[in-house]
């Protein structure tokens, strides 16, 4: 199952007080919608005759006319696979109310009124409609609702419905509702509702545009829920307002999708919402869970029928690197932010512990990213540059290339530069062991992987220093270092970032000259084959072994890593996003190819993850034993590799 959800949010072209021709505008519109692929239709408040009709609310004339456009939507959108929502004004009890109408498949599920309305600055509601909080029913008649020639069932009236479509839970407020201190979308989403529609007539003012996204994102954040708020357009009645049509939709906290022209009106606006992700977050969050069980209000579950789902997620925001922000503003602060994080962090190891930071520099990313921040972590500490010790330790594998970029990049920084060749030690180790010098298996690349470990350490204890792991975030998801070589260091700086992100990282430190002098160095190093250099090179000197060849490319797993651990999602969901984010770029079957891979990777190599030493956390995946991810190191893997081996 896949989970999406396909809405819109759709501002009609309104005639104030003509009932007949904006329910026209909205049964045209909701069609649109429904060819979109939508499943649930939002439209504004009061949306049958137009929010501003002032005294007009009181005219019989125009109340009859709402419950026969109500009648006609109805008979209009029976055959049309979508719930639909409509704003309208319903006289029941003697009392006026603002209220906002489910239908779906030629019925009316339920009738949702307001319970906060604004009597302040502008607004004059009190003078027109009562609060939801008065309700003296539960229910209506379908005559109440003129509707009676259609349905023959009592409808559900309240603040108190949810409604349910299959599996897919949604609640309603309108407008004012989320502006008060407990929205009643809190109390909606404790009790289930994992999407919040919000029919609303919101007039715009200079800064309110920022200010109702504010809300609506913050809203949905705190509900891990989705949030779709619609608001009347410019065809309101501009007497002594301008409304603005402004839509948006969230998800936890994520805005997806957003209209952009300050004044709008005569638009659908579509997004996918991602349900699995929601549910996911709600499963992993005992806040939530602790609140929802605090939250005592009863709830009154309406259910109806699955909607046809669409075939794909079209509108839906899917990035390739998850990791890395699209736009080069974010993502620029985002580099610069884990760099502070990562600063602050070993700062704090090198001040408690006293020691120079020891690191092992090959001339590849994540021996260089460590560096730098190591460099940093120094100048921020005021200790001189040279209390980094960077230690090259060329041996089989290494090439011209790597070494002198290597030896360059901490000459410029100005550490204490050590180069210590292990070539004569691993050759007596082989000999020691009885490993052919000749036989290039995987014994002859982890005894090089060791032999610059226990360099590294004895060296750090002889000066009283502490080794600093370079190893990042995506090597430790698929295993990729080897046990107790590469895999252990006294204080892992990388380990909570992914490779698709070091590598921007890099650049942005190079882009804007945060050393002096080394931007020439770091581009080659950028331009440099991920390899851990422990086979010899090809005949003309250049990295023959190359990472991404061997465990495949890192844009795919940190895709995988992302929706395995964030969100867990099945190996078929992973695999539909997957092909979706890289049509074009890989063929279904390198995706299912390399995603088999990883999860057999992922569970093998838990071992080595479950004895990580520290390293600072970055983001929201973490894969160290203490924190995010406590996962046994005999688990089987066999249930996820069957699914993905299935896929098609």
């Amino acid at each position: 199952m896949l989970d999406f959800l396909r809405v819109a949010a759709a501002v009609p072209p309104l005639a104030v007080g003509d009932v007949k021709t904006n329910t026209a505008q909205i049964l045209n519109m909701a069609k649109k919608a429904h060819e979109e692929g939508a499943q649930v239709v939002v439209f504004p408040e009061l949306s049958l005759c137009g929010y501003t009709c002032g005294d007009l609310f009181f005219q019989q004339a125009l109340l009859q006319g709402v419950k026969e456009g109500l009648a006609f939507l109805l008979s209009q959108t029976a055959e049309l696979p979508a719930a639909i929502l409509v704003g309208l004004p319903l006289a029941v009890g003697g009392a006026l109310y603002s209220c906002a109408a489910v239908l779906c498949r030629g019925e009316v599920l339920g009738v949702v009124p307001k319970t906060f309305l604004p009597t302040y600055s502008e607004f004059y509601e009190h003078r027109w409609f009562s609060s939801a909080a008065g309700l003296q029913t539960d229910t209506l008649s379908p005559r109440e609702l003129g509707i009676e020639a259609y349905q023959s069932r009592s409808v559900p009236f309240g603040t108190d419905l949810l409604f349910r479509l299959g599996d897919v839970s949604f609640g309603i407020e309108l407008c004012e509702d989320l502006w008060a201190p407990i929205p009643p979308s809190s109390t909606l989403a404790l009790r289930g509702a994992e999407v919040i529609f919000n029919l609303s007539a919101s007039n715009e003012t200079i800064a309110k545009r920022a200010y109702r996204r504010s809300l609506v994102s913050m809203q949905s954040a705190a509900q891990l829920g989705a949030y779709v708020y619609v608001s009347a357009g410019c065809t309101e009645s501009t007497t002594d307002l301008i409304f603005s049509g402004h839509s948006i939709i969230c998800e936890s906290g994520k805005l997806l999708r957003e209209n952009t022209k300050t004044i709008d009106t005569d638009y659908v606006l579509c997004a996918d919402i991602d349900l699995g992700r929601l549910r996911a977050d709600r499963l992993k969050n005992k806040t939530f869970s602790q609140s929802a069980a605090l939250c005592r209000r009863d709830m009154r579950t309406v259910c109806a029928e699955a909607l046809p789902a669409p075939d794909d997620f079209s509108y839906y925001p899917l990035e390739k690197m998850p990791f890395v922000p699209h736009s080069e503003a974010d993502r620029q602060k985002r580099c610069a932010d884990i760099f502070e994080m990562q600063v602050m962090a070993l700062k704090k190891r090198m001040e408690h512990t006293g020691s120079r930071p020891v690191i092992g520099i090959s001339g590849g990313l994540d021996s260089t990213l460590a560096l730098l921040v190591s460099a940093e972590a120094a100048r921020r500490a005021g200790r001189a540059m040279q209390d980094v010790v960077g230690i090259t330790m060329p041996c089989f594998g290494t090439t011209d290339r790597t070494y002198q970029n290597a030896l360059t990049l901490m000459k410029t920084l100005g550490i204490t530069c050590v180069e210590i060749p292990i070539s004569a030690a691993v050759e007596q180790h082989f000999a020691d062991i009885g490993q052919p010098r000749d036989r290039l298996d995987l014994t002859f690349e982890n005894a090089q992987a060791r032999e610059r470990t226990q360099v590294l350490m004895d060296y750090a204890g002889r000066i009283g220093g502490f080794v600093v792991g370079t190893g990042d975030l995506s090597e430790l998801a698929l295993g990729w270092c080897t046990y107790n070589a590469d895999h252990m260091s006294m204080y892992g700086v990388n380990a909570g970032v992914p490779k698709t992100l070091v590598r921007w990282m890099i650049d942005s430190i190079r882009k804007y000259d945060v050393f002096a002098g080394c931007a020439a160095v770091l581009e080659d190093i950028l331009d440099t084959p991920i390899s851990p250099e422990l086979l010899p090179p090809d005949a003309g000197g250049k990295i023959a072994q190359k990472t991404e060849q061997i465990v495949g490319p890192y844009v795919l797993h940190d895709f995988f890593l992302y929706y395995v651990v964030r969100y867990g999602f099945s190996p078929e969901k992973i695999f539909a996003l997957a092909c979706a984010a890289f049509a074009g770029e890989f063929e279904k079957e390198t995706i299912k190819k390399w995603l088999v891979s990883f999860y057999r990777r992922f569970f093998s190599q838990q071992f080595k993850r479950s004895c990580l030493p520290d390293g600072v956390k970055i983001g929201s995946i973490c894969l160290s034993p203490r924190g995010d991810w406590r996962m046994p190191s005999d688990a089987c893997a066999a249930l996820w590799i069957t699914q993905a081996e299935a896929l098609k």
